[in-house]
């Protein structure tokens, strides 16, 4: 079961790990198939530069912002969600932060790095995450 955020996580596999409980955080997390949180903090910070224009590379060769008209509940930088037939493809920078980056409010995105990071700590923490 892949989830929204394109996991590979269901609850009956949680089930199947060995003894969840007596595992380390980053164990649980790599049984599971799972990012860390500072991992997706990481990957959420580096789409910030790239979309902002921070990085001195072209934001369009790892992205394409949404076009739709609907949905676009939260921030106006949303993330276009391409297919991916492959599974590298599937798995790489590009694909695997578009979920979590249009999942962010409006409230998060601001002028400078910083500031982002802290909106997105003060978000997470607000979310209880």
């Amino acid at each position: 079961m892949v989830n929204s955020n394109g996991s590979n996580f269901s609850l009956s596999s949680y089930k199947t790990c060995t003894s969840p409980v007596k595992l380390s955080y980053e164990d649980r997390l790599g049984q599971l198939g799972l990012t860390t949180l500072e991992t997706r903090r990481r990957n959420l910070i580096e789409t910030y530069k790239i979309t902002s224009g921070r990085e001195n590379f072209d934001k369009y060769q790892f992205f394409r912002l949404s076009t739709s008209g609907y949905g676009l509940r939260g921030h106006s930088l949303k993330l276009a969600v391409s297919r991916c037939l492959n599974v590298r493809k599937y798995n790489s920078f590009s694909q695997r932060v578009v979920a979590d980056w249009n999942r962010l409010p409006d409230h998060v995105m601001a002028p400078s790095v910083n500031a982002f990071n802290n909106r997105l700590d003060k978000h997470w923490s607000d979310m209880g995450i």
